[in-house]
């Protein structure tokens, strides 16, 4: 269950999407940047999917600018970064972090760099290139071409639309 709604593995992961309540704002940016046929590919993807409270999180007015049409260069690069090739659930998540030491370096779809660490028994943490930490709230999330594994923040690229941050 996600945002009140069941998700169906045999789904894949736009079809589920938008069925989560807690996904509006998610699924609304996915469309405004043309990435539907992307993440209904035959992937594996993880997508590290931000909820509506993360999206509320941002500057006021930040999200209204992101889908406007002529920022869709920038609203792409941001959700890119939050999708790693690959199915990447709890376990193999674990498993990177404690290859690397205590910290797993992903490369997004956006070509960026996300770092995967352990805050606790069992909850992984994402920083972003800009510093800023999210937390995996609802893990393995499985659908057809991958899993989403939820987040409670917005991760942001290096050189993103919000620079002045």
């Amino acid at each position: 269950m996600v945002g009140g709604m069941a998700m169906y593995p045999q789904k894949d992961i736009v079809a589920n999407a938008v069925n989560s309540a807690d996904h509006k704002t998610l699924v609304a940016a996915v469309k405004a940047a043309g990435l539907v046929a992307t993440l209904q590919g035959p992937g594996p993807f993880t997508v590290f999917a931000p909820t509506d409270e993360a999206f509320a999180k941002l500057p006021a007015g930040t999200v209204d600018t992101l889908v406007e049409p002529e920022n869709k260069a920038a609203l792409t690069k941001i959700l890119a970064y939050h999708v790693v090739v690959g199915k990447l659930d709890y376990k193999a998540l674990v498993k990177l972090i404690k290859a690397g030491g205590g910290m797993a370096m992903l490369t997004t779809v956006e070509g960026g760099k996300l770092n995967a660490m352990m805050n606790g028994d069992h909850n992984i943490v994402l920083k972003d290139e800009k510093g800023n930490w999210a937390n995996i709230s609802i893990y393995d999330v499985y659908q057809s071409n991958g899993v989403i594994q939820v987040i409670d923040s917005v991760l942001m690229p290096e050189y993103a639309f919000l620079d002045s941050d």
